[in-house]
């Protein structure tokens, strides 16, 4: 990329007061365009503006870049004032791809959203879930019982994935993490490492007197009866990343801290 290549910068902004500050500094030195004529995204505050960035640009195509004015910043580069357009046309690229969560509810409604992180499943009551997985339409664990489970993508992997106990991914491997959340039976059940191509089927078994809900990073959709999980290959987003600070850089760098 060349500096007059991303001449048109959008800035998005959390509601917090330190991303307003930031915003309205560099809307002064760059001003500041629309969305929708703009070469480059450049989004202010932590990683939860960065996936509601990419959730609302996902089939645009444009380039994203993230400044941490936020709590998390995994997914952002450091903030500072100075060399934006310098710094946006030495830019690493990372190409993500979404999840597709294709979620039946009990009265048979279907709830169709993507997530950039991960599509997780949670009990929503006391009782623990007691689900069946399948994979490419065959069964691969007739029941498991646990607080839920989740599919990540290796974008996602260091996210809610890795709390849970799951694998850090290679941002560029073609893999998704399946992960369950609690399990209590089996107990000693860590999971598996699918290939980015599997279709993944949640059914959830006694539904009306262990209800689940299936969250897709921030989408939810309740008393879920079936989730169908695929990778969306259709939709490619670019993010932009300071050399040596890379998103994959980060994912190794998480594999190794203590």
């Amino acid at each position: 990329m060349t500096p007059q290549s991303l001449e048109r910068i959008a800035f998005v902004a959390s509601a917090s007061a330190e991303a307003q500050q930031a915003l309205t500094q560099l809307e002064q030195q760059y001003g500041n365009r629309k969305v929708t004529d703009a070469d480059v995204i450049v989004a202010l505050g932590g990683d939860g503006l960065m996936l509601q960035t990419l959730q609302a640009n996902m089939r645009s195509g444009t380039p994203i870049y993230g400044m941490h004015r936020g709590t998390v910043g995994f997914l952002m580069n450091e903030f500072n004032l100075h060399g934006l357009k310098e710094r946006l046309a030495t830019a690493a690229t990372t190409v993500i791809h979404p999840l597709v969560m294709r979620a039946t509810d009990i009265h048979g409604k279907v709830h169709i959203h993507h997530a950039i992180n991960e599509v997780a499943l949670f009990r929503q009551t006391h009782q623990a879930a007691r689900l069946r997985i399948l994979i490419d339409e065959q069964v691969r664990m007739s029941e498991l019982v646990a607080d839920g489970v989740l599919v990540a993508t290796p974008a996602g992997s260091t996210a809610y994935n890795l709390s849970a106990q799951g694998p850090i991914l290679p941002i560029n491997a073609a893999l998704l993490a399946l992960t369950p959340i609690s399990a209590f039976r089996p107990r000693r059940w860590r999971g598996a490492l699918l290939p980015n191509t599997a279709y993944v089927v949640i059914e959830v078994i006694e539904g009306d007197k262990r209800p689940v809900a299936a969250v897709a990073d921030h989408d939810e959709a309740r008393d879920v009866a079936r989730v169908e999980i695929t990778s969306d290959r259709s939709i490619s987003m670019t993010m932009l990343f300071d050399p040596g600070h890379s998103l994959e850089e980060r994912i190794l760098r998480e594999q190794f801290s203590t």
